[in-house]
């Protein structure tokens, strides 16, 4: 009996020093200033101080683009108000499309100056990286292609 419980308490202790040793990284990422961007450290080998600039570029950003995301949003919300009022296009429908075009080519602007300020905060060949990848997913055929940039904050 006693070799069975020596046996039992030593299986637990390796299954706890295995599950503590195996999840020690997502544990710490838990715990770090911006969790969401450890995979832009990882991937485009950002040091501490680099990684700090970038996770304090993404928190001064995210307002901004929550804002323009709500803009968006209302703006969207006025135009299917029209939409249901009637079933040809209106001038007043054709001004709420250009005017919901002009929210998101400036909310393109915004996010494209912010990928380019992140890029300059990481070493020269990482952020040339940083802005091709980039470039794919706003502009190349990626998930975010041709979007507000609302998906792109949660990539970058």
């Amino acid at each position: 009996m006693t070799i069975f419980c020596c046996g039992l308490a030593a299986a637990g202790l390796a299954y706890a020093a295995i599950y503590f040793c195996a999840t020690a990284r997502v544990r710490a990422a838990g715990h770090a200033d911006a969790p969401e961007l450890l995979w832009l450290k990882e991937e485009f080998k950002l040091g501490d101080a680099e990684f700090k600039r970038i996770s304090e570029l993404h928190a001064g950003y995210l307002p901004r683009c929550q804002e323009m995301c709500g803009r968006i949003a209302a703006k969207n919300e006025e135009l299917a108000g029209l939409l249901a009022k009637t079933n040809t296009v209106t001038p007043e429908i054709e001004r709420k499309l250009a005017e919901a075009a002009a929210l998101r080519a400036e909310c393109q602007k915004n996010m494209l100056e912010h990928f380019y300020t992140v890029s300059r905060a990481m070493p020269p060949e990482e952020g040339r990286r940083y802005l091709e990848w980039i470039q794919e997913q706003t502009l190349g055929g990626g998930h975010g292609a041709g979007g507000t940039g609302h998906e792109m904050h949660e990539m970058q």
